[in-house]
């Protein structure tokens, strides 16, 4: 993991599609309300990419993230007191994020992979995740969002209407206009099917 080299010709060109996508902006938005959510005692990273993926590589800030989402006493994912300095351990942290935010709501499209994060693949991906995070936090409204609202775009919500038995029957008389109209339809000047064509010399 550690040990990847650099990476050539089609490889180095993926690669750099991929860190075009990531956005500085959005990481300080991120960042300011990571900080707000879970306290300032998570620090803030180095500017700048690198800086974010160090930041949040072990998992740990990531676990106080979600967990801050949570009531008291229904926290989803256990912080251990010092934050995890082997490998597999930091792994499995932002794993258990991941399974936490799943529970939450994102959905599996907008999840990053564990190695984006750990080894800097995809910080895009991890970008598009917590922004789907936040928009969960901000359209639940149950009180566990610290932070700017403005921050993240409102997920829509489903407005189911309720209708009565008697407007149903109405609705089966109405014919819909993307149905076609008949009106000032006529056969006027139509000859029957199968007559010979009419030929004159």
């Amino acid at each position: 993991m550690a040990n990847k080299g650099p990476s050539y010709g089609m490889s180095r060109e993926v690669q750099s599609k991929i860190e075009k996508k990531y956005d500085e902006e959005l990481e300080e938005r991120l960042v300011e309300w990571i900080v707000v959510q879970c306290g300032p005692d998570v620090g803030r990273p180095d500017r700048g990419r690198l800086g974010f993926q160090v930041w949040l590589k072990n998992g740990v800030i990531l676990s106080k993230l979600v967990n801050s989402l949570y009531p008291d006493g229904s926290k989803p994912v256990k912080v251990p007191e010092n934050p995890p300095s082997m490998v597999f351990k930091q792994m499995e942290q932002v794993a258990q994020f991941l399974k936490a935010a799943e529970d939450y709501g994102v959905t599996k499209t907008d999840m990053f992979q564990t190695v984006d994060l750990f080894e800097g693949k995809d910080m895009a991906a991890v970008q598009r995740t917590l922004m789907a995070l936040g928009s969960l936090a901000v359209t639940k409204n149950d009180g566990h969002y610290r932070g700017d609202p403005n921050w993240f775009m409102k997920k829509a919500q489903e407005h189911k209407r309720e209708f009565t038995d008697s407007q149903l029957q109405e609705g089966k008389h109405v014919i819909g206009l993307q149905m076609g109209s008949n009106r000032g339809a006529s056969q006027a000047g139509m000859t029957g099917y199968g007559r010979p064509r009419q030929i004159i010399s």
